[in-house]
Order: structure tokens, then sequence, then C-alpha cells
């Protein structure tokens, strides 16, 4: 099965963004189609040739709306979509000064044939496109709103409603006109998102040749005569800049060296080699804070670098860089949609044939029961129809949720959906695992007991002397915990899962957990202790250690509480004691300990039957098998692959607390989505009420279609100014 992604050239009409995904996720041998407005594309996966799909999508496409253009990967470099606001402009303008000409003409000279050619003039500049598009969909035997807005026209024309029909032409136009620039406003706001990841590289290390395929040959034989080149002329993606090459980002290796200048974003991930700096990671983490920078900093594509010139060693190639994954996880999102967005699809489905049967019977039932003209009747039944039209419902809910998702990333967190924006603005539950989530996940000695004679840093430096050859955390902790020199240790033999025995001041040093002391024979005297440690024989003292609890841990805790959270449990795979301790520390009554990855899946499911909407948030891979079991799963970082792969939220830093502000985002932007719902609605429910009794003007119908529409977008980019309080 293929994955291919298209571009939907001249995708204007969101109702008809929905048919196209409908008909073509119907057609043979694709088995998904999922179509993006706001990213105008297309993207299906499929089992048949695609040379073959396009010559069959391609007209379909092209029959549900004539101005779109299916234009496939290889093209898309080359084709672009041409928007000229001026000449909407220009015709709204002079359509409006003839508009003004014929009510002069009619009201003030009486003149009603010239003012009729006025008004028809007006008519003919302002909507000439829409009747154009109208006779093709009639032609098609489609019937859309460019039809019912040319049926309409006609129809008041028919009735000598002149400057009616001018002003609804007018209207419609001037609608359509600010509904486009909207839209196309808040496309280039999330396509803003794009701009944290540089096309390009600074090259510094690797072969410094041209490698163009024009040239390739030439400068072959141009080496072998012992001819250098410095770059090729025609090449646009290379040329020599001071011992450096810049080349598109994407043929950067892994391993490669490359250099960023002062105020450059980074353009891969990687660890710095050279030069010392402040970098700015607000693109991706959300976080006002400079990183300061240095020798051994990794770094990932989209920071923005500060004063300093530093070189940095490639560790991810150009698709599997932080920004690369960024934008992927923000434009496949649409693929994942909402409850609402899916509500609102199918509403559109039946409502449409709905309304087309009530305008006839509207049309057709009252002059039957002699209760006024054919003529009349069928006015109002057009006016019923336009004001039906259910675009604002069909632009601004899927707009509602890419423009949540786009405030989302511009705070550091990543969400893969519109179903998880909904699943994270009221959960029901929230589960954190505990190590590296609510936990630094490094272990440090919280407590030293002496129960011989040396004291507690002679304890420790012991302890530290055994250990100095062990690279296990807690070996490390020791280490990192003693201040005093370490001594020499003979014989070192560390024990797997037990500990190190060794000879310290020909003494022997047992330091490891309680099964190293019943093995050498060593009395506890049932004593609990994290690690003991043993002279001679003798048990001397015994040291805890413990995984810190992160700073904000116990801040996002109580946040979410506040944002309605009704349960936060604690999962964990550590002793009963390490856990009690942590989840005191961070406010959570409810815990589990000693459990494996298994354990967490079915405790999981538990959770969710018995609460309802459950977020679970971890950072390791064996955390993959219980996020994938939620409802919503959410990553820490960008660290672990497995577990972001799983997940459907990336917290883009190693904070608890940026969940609670997804939380608090997701809440802000359903609420937004849900009142365009309810106002799209109510206003065209009462319009289609005012038609049907005869007290809406054709007018109020086209603010019932386009200047709803407009409004709701307006209101649904609000979202991505949406800042946190």
């Amino acid at each position: 099965m293929v994955k291919y992604k298209y571009a939907l050239d001249g995708l204007n009409c969101a109702n008809c963004a929905a048919k196209i995904e409908a008909q073509v996720g119907q057609m043979e041998g694709v088995h998904t189609a999922t179509v993006d407005f706001v990213g105008k594309s297309l993207t299906i996966q499929t089992d048949q040739d695609i040379a073959a799909f396009e010559k069959k999508a391609a007209p379909l496409i092209r029959s549900i709306d004539g101005n779109v253009k299916l234009i496939s990967a290889s093209q898309q470099g080359q084709q672009k979509s041409k928007s000229n606001f001026h000449l909407p402009i220009f015709t709204a303008v002079a359509s409006i000064l003839l508009f003004v000409a014929g009510m002069i003409t009619e009201k003030a000279f009486h003149l009603e044939v010239a003012g009729a050619i006025c008004f028809g003039g007006a008519a003919l500049l302002a909507g000439y496109q829409v009747f154009l598009s109208g006779f093709k969909a009639l032609a098609r035997f489609k019937l859309d709103e460019n039809t019912l807005m040319t049926i309409a026209v006609i129809a008041a024309f028919c009735l000598g409603e002149f400057s009616e029909a001018a002003m609804v032409a007018i209207l419609f136009h001037l609608g359509e006109m600010l509904e486009e620039k909207a839209v196309n406003r808040s496309r280039r706001d999330i396509e803003h998102l794009a701009e944290i990841r540089p096309d390009t590289a600074r090259l510094i290390s690797g072969e410094d040749h041209c490698d163009c395929e024009e040239h390739e040959q030439e400068h072959q034989h141009d080496h072998t005569h012992g001819v250098e080149h410095e770059h090729c002329d025609c090449c646009e993606h290379h040329h020599e800049e001071g011992g450096e090459r810049v080349v598109p980002a994407e043929q950067v290796q892994i391993g490669d060296v490359i250099s960023v200048h002062p105020y450059e974003r980074i353009p891969l991930d990687g660890k710095i080699l050279t030069g010392n700096s402040s970098l700015d990671s607000s693109a991706l983490t959300g976080e006002s804070m400079p990183l300061e920078a240095e020798p051994g900093t990794e770094v990932l594509s989209g920071m923005m670098n500060g004063q300093g010139l530093i070189t940095v060693e490639v560790t991810n190639d150009f698709s599997n860089s932080a920004a690369s994954r960024i934008i992927d996880m923000v434009e496949s999102s649409a693929a994942r949609k909402g409850h609402a967005e899916k509500l609102i699809t199918r509403f559109a489905a039946i409502y449409t044939p709905i309304v087309i049967v009530l305008a006839v019977l509207l049309m057709a039932i009252p002059p039957l029961l002699g209760l006024g003209a054919f003529t009349t009747w069928f006015y109002r039944a057009l006016i019923f129809l336009v004001a039906s039209c259910p675009c604002a419902l069909v632009i601004s809910v899927p707009l509602g949720f890419f423009a949540g998702i786009g405030a989302q990333s511009k705070n550091g967190v990543l969400v893969k959906g519109g179903k998880y924006v909904e699943v994270l603005s009221h959960p029901d539950a929230v589960v954190f695992d505990k190590t590296g989530t609510l936990t630094s996940g490094k272990l440090s000695v919280t407590e030293i007991v002496s129960t011989g004679s040396l004291s507690q840093q002679e304890l420790l430096q012991l302890a530290a002397s055994a250990e100095q050859y062990s690279s296990h955390p807690a070996a490390q902790a020791v280490l990192a915990a003693n201040t005093g020199e370490l001594l020499p240790a003979a014989d070192p033999n560390e024990i797997a899962g037990q500990g190190v025995v060794a000879r310290v001041n020909d003494r022997q040093i047992l330091c490891g957990r309680q099964p190293l002391m019943d093995r050498y024979g060593v009395e506890t005297k049932g004593h609990k202790a994290s690690i003991f440690i043993a002279v001679d024989g003798k048990l001397e003292g015994m040291l805890q250690l413990a995984d810190t609890v992160k700073p904000d841990s116990t801040e996002a805790v109580r946040r979410l509480k506040e944002l309605g959270v009704k349960r936060v449990v604690m999962l964990t795979g550590d002793n009963e004691q390490s856990a009690a301790k942590a989840a005191e520390q961070c406010g959570i009554t409810e815990y589990h300990a000693g459990l494996l990855p298994e354990n967490k899946v079915s405790l999981m499911e538990q959770i969710r039957k018995e609460s309802g909407r459950t977020i679970f948030v971890g950072d390791g891979i064996n955390d993959a098998p219980v996020l994938a079991a939620s409802d919503c799963g959410v990553a820490m970082g960008l660290g672990t692959d497995a577990a972001i792969e799983a997940s459907d939220v990336v917290l883009t830093v190693d904070r608890p607390s940026k969940l609670a502000d997804a939380v608090s985002l997701s809440a802000r932007s359903m609420r937004v989505i849900r009142f365009n719902i309810a106002f799209a609605l109510i206003v065209k429910a009462a319009v289609l009420v005012l038609a049907a009794t005869g007290f809406a003007p054709m007018w109020l119908a086209v603010f019932a279609d386009v200047g709803v529409s407009i409004l709701s977008v307006i209101n649904a980019t609000r979202i991505l100014r949406f800042q946190l309080k």
C-alpha cells in the first residue's frame, strides 16, 4: 500500500473539499482519503497504480469543483496557484458604482430601462465568475451555491426585481472575496509554522564539490586534468562562502559538520563542537528563556542561534530532525479528525438533500393550497436555498481544529489530530508514569545512616571508592554525592543485580542490595535500604537512594485538578517506598507500584472504564503500549522515537506542567469551535424561518451564507493568537 500526497490547486470551497474527500475515498483501490482544506492537499492510501489513480481522480475532482486541479508531488514545485486580489476589488468597485448609477437613474430620473441596464451591468460584473461556475455545475446536474446564486439572480430579474438582483450579486461577490481573504490569511498564519525549518545548511566538512547533474561529467573530466572548481555558477543550491558550502539541508549526512552564524536558525539536530552562544528554542518549545550553549550541548533544528558562531556535528538527518518531525506532525494532523468535525461532515451530507426537498415543497405546496402566486413562493424557495448553504460550518470547524493545533505547537505541544484536541479539552482522568515523567529519572543519595563506628563522610567515601569502576546508575549516584578523595580499590567485582565487592585500604568492602549481604552472610538486622555497606563482614551503614521529583511536577498536578480533572493517578515499576514518597511530593493520592508494562496496560483499561476519557503521560520505550491504550497518549520530550510514534501528543520540553497548558488551550479552542457551530446553526435556522414566511430578502440569505462564514472564519483564527494566562 502506498501513501501519496497531492496539492489541490484552486481549492477555496470547504463544502467541495468535503465532497472530494468522500468521493475519492469511495474510489476502487483507495483505502483512505483525507482532504486538508487549510493546506489545500489530498492524502491517499492506495494499492493501485498511482498513474491509474490520477487518471481517474483528476476528472472526478473537476466534476465536483471545476476550479480545482490535482497536482502531484513532482509538479508541486513547478506550479503555484496564482491569486490576483486586485481584479475582484476592481469588479467590486465598478459594480457598486453601476448599482449607485442605477439607483439614481431609476429613483431620481424615473428611467426604469436605463436603471435596469445599470443593475444588469452591476450584476454581471460582480457575478460573472459565479454565473460561469453555476452554469458548469448545472451542466453536470450539480446543485451548489454558485448554481443557486445564478438561478436566484436570473429569477429576480425575471420577476422585475432588478435592484435586488444586483444587490445580491454584489453582496455575494464581496462576501466571497472577504471569505477567501480571511481563509488565506489563516492559511498563511498556519504556514508560518513551517518557517522554523531552514532549507539550507552551511556545510564545512565533506568533499568540496558541486554535484549538480548538468556539470557532473565536466567536473570529473576537469578533476582528472587537474582543474579545480570553486563552485558551479549554474547550480542554485551550492556556493562557496568563506570556506563553507551552502547546500540543501536534506543533502547533509549524519556526522557532517555545519556552521551556524549569529541569528540564524539551526537546520539539523546535532551537538556543538566549537563556539558558545545563547539559543532561542521558543519556536519548538514555547519557552522564552534562552538556552546557554557550549561545546557538547545538544541542539535541535529550528532553534535560533544568538550572538555566537557555532559549529555543529549533525546527529539526525533532515527528515528526522526535530523541526521536520514537528512540521510533519502538524501537517498530518488533518487525517485524525475530531468527533465534532466528523459530525459536521455527516450533518452536511444529510442536511443538504433535506433542505432541497423542503425548498421544493415550499415552492409547490402553498400555491396548490391557494396561499399565493407560484412566483412568490418560487422566489421564497430560492432565498431558502441560498440561506441554507452549510459553508460556515464546513469551513470554520476544521479551521478551528487546525488553528487549535497550530496554537499548541507554538506553545511547544504537538497534537496529532483534532480528536486529541477534544480529549485534551476535558479529560476525566490523567495517568502519569513516574520515572522520567514526574521525576528526573536520575538517582541521588537522599539519606546516609551509619550503624557502626564510621562517620557519614567516611561511609560515603568507602562506598564511592568501591563503586568507582561501575557504570550502574546507583553507583553513579554514590559517586556524585561523595565530596572526599577516592581511595584506590583493588580486585573490584561487580555482581549483576546485587552490587560491588572490592578491597579498599586492605579491607573488604561490600556495597549493594540485600541479596549481596545474604550472599556474604552479613546480618542487616531487618533494616531496609537502597544500598548496604559492610566492612570485613560487618554492617557499617546504609544509603537511601531516590529519584528526584521534577521542580514543576507538583504545580502540574495542582493545575490539572483546578482545570477539572477528577482523577490523577501515578503508575510505576518502582518499589512501594519510592512510589509513595514521589506521589506525596507531587500531591497525588492514588498510585500503583511494582508494575510491569503489561500491568500498566490493564490498569489503564480499568481506569478508562471507571473514569471516562483518560490521558496517559510517559517518556520511555516501555511506555509505548500504555500510550497506545489510552484515549490520548502524551510523550514527554522529543527523545524516544518509540514513545513519540505511539503517542498522540508530544510535549517538546521535559516539563509536566506543559500538559496543563495544553488542556487549558484545548478547552479554549473547543469553546470557540462550539460557539461557531451554534452561531451558524442559529442564524441559518432564523433566516430559513424568515425566508419560508416571506420576511427575509435575498440579501439576508446571502449574509446567512457568506456573512456567517466570514465571521466564523475570523473567530476560528483567533485561536492562533491565544496566549497562556
